[in-house]
């Protein structure tokens, strides 16, 4: 066997072995499985070359109280700003779930969402968080803030289980962090934006008017949710799947004394941790980011495994072209949902609004579809766009409602393409062309990967022993 053959039998070894690892996870799952694959295809649809900025833990935080679930110290990314943009804040609250009972917040304890331990230490910054005049052309010198995820409460929580060390410290999280960039120079911002995605978009709700409050009267300040209106809805088995599941989240954290005082007046305290229930309450002008048909809601609150047991709806929530009429006019049902949602909401000229019926779920932190050549649109208008002309005040009334699917040809819906080993993201439309630049889609299931690297590497090193 040549050199050259052995080499290309490594390099084949290393890249499956890894495509492996990260780009399959156990199907029928959890909350985690989506949001750990979403995840990934926002990785695998990154630019080649993106700034990485260095995780920054918030040394103060622990006298405070404020650490992760685990006990460690929070933490965070900050890119500064320069020139035009250098007394400019961005601050991005990180999504990624919720726990809610002792099982999974004892889980979340070993990762990335529970632990600073665990977390990267570095991040790419794309989207909204570029420093690209090209890729993000109103906030691209700002200073940019990742604020890292590991409460399990979207920021919200402060009590422990003392039983088992785990700390429900959301709220401190939040309180120590503001503290932190306040000293580093927000406090002087003459323009700010809160923004966050998924569960951080809910806590940019959560926290807008607070963040408000914490600068001064002079600095302009506005929030962004970007697939953070999670909706009471009812799932396929006409339960309450979502709810359920929020009620655990609050039950568990203690959330009732932490939420809003306006709501919890009229509302139990489940039904004010739903932002359908919040967002006409907030005073702070405020954007909603948010496709019609969330994929994460399609897969975890209208049709989870709980709800769909035997899996009739498993085909057409991986992908919605697998949908019958009946499963269509369910989506649309959802939709409809929403736009009474967001009614009141809409009324006022200071909040604005860009809903796409996509089956997509965050659309800030995805260069694709944030602002590149081929990114959704609304009104001829990409989400870069429309939530720069909404921030700096260029247009009027901004409120970007798609009519329902499948009139929207400019979507980047999510495909999940699910088989024997695990789910996989990719893109349509375009699909061919990025599934086809997609490594996972070359990668063999994780078992099958093991045995080859196995075989590929008792080679290599009869050859090496030569």
């Amino acid at each position: 066997m040549t050199r050259s053959v052995l080499l290309l039998s490594l390099l084949l070894w290393i890249v499956c072995s890894l495509c492996s690892a990260a780009a399959f996870v156990r199907s029928g799952s959890s909350v985690g499985d989506t949001e750990i694959a979403i995840s990934l295809l926002e990785k695998k649809l990154m630019a080649p070359e993106v700034a990485m900025v260095p995780l920054t833990l918030i040394q103060g935080a622990g006298s405070k109280g404020a650490v992760c679930l685990d006990g460690t110290l929070p933490g965070y990314h900050l890119d500064r700003g320069s020139g035009s943009g250098a007394n400019n804040w961005l601050i991005q609250l990180e999504g990624g779930g919720w726990c809610n009972n002792h099982r999974t917040c004892v889980y979340r304890k070993t990762s990335r969402r529970g632990s600073s331990n665990f977390m990267e230490k570095a991040l790419p910054f794309t989207g909204i968080l570029s420093n690209k005049p090209l890729e993000n052309p109103d906030f691209f010198n700002w200073n940019r803030v990742k604020l890292r995820y590991c409460d399990g409460a979207s920021f919200a929580g402060d009590s422990q289980d003392e039983s088992s060390q785990i700390f429900y410290r959301g709220q401190r999280i939040w309180q120590a962090a503001m503290e932190e960039f306040l000293s580093l120079g927000m406090k002087q911002a003459n323009q700010a934006l809160l923004s966050g995605c998924s569960a951080g978009g809910l806590a940019s709700i959560l926290h807008c008017d607070e963040f408000r409050e914490l600068l001064p009267s002079s600095t302009k300040v506005k929030c962004l949710s970007d697939a953070g209106m999670f909706l009471d809805a009812v799932d396929v088995s006409g339960g309450h799947s979502l709810r359920n599941m929020f009620q655990g989240v609050v039950t568990v954290q203690n959330l009732q004394k932490g939420l809003s005082s306006t709501c919890t007046n009229h509302l139990d305290p489940t039904s004010c941790f739903f932002p359908q229930n919040l967002v006409s309450d907030i005073k702070t002008p405020m954007f909603l980011l948010n496709t019609a048909y969330d994929s994460w809601q399609i897969q975890e609150s209208l049709a989870p495994p709980t709800a769909d047991p035997g899996g009739i709806w498993k085909a057409c929530k991986s992908d919605h072209s697998q949908c019958n009429s009946s499963q269509i006019q369910f989506f649309q049902d959802f939709r409809n949902q929403m736009m009474y949602a967001v009614n009141s909401f809409s009324k006022s000229d200071q909040n604005g609004l860009f809903i796409n019926s996509c089956f997509a779920h965050c659309q800030t932190e995805r260069q694709d579809t944030w602002f590149a050549q081929d990114s959704p649109q609304l009104n001829g208008k990409r989400v870069a766009e429309t939530v720069g002309d909404w921030y700096f005040d260029r247009a009027k009334n901004i409120k970007a409602i798609d009519c329902a699917y499948p009139c929207d040809k400019t979507c980047h819906n999510l495909i999940f393409d699910v088989n024997q080993t695990g789910v996989d993201r990719s893109v349509d439309p375009k699909a061919a062309e990025i599934s086809s630049s997609s490594s996972s889609r070359f990668c063999f299931p994780l078992h099958r990967a093991s045995l080859v690297s196995l075989v590929l590497t008792t080679i290599i090193l009869g050859f090496l022993a030569q």
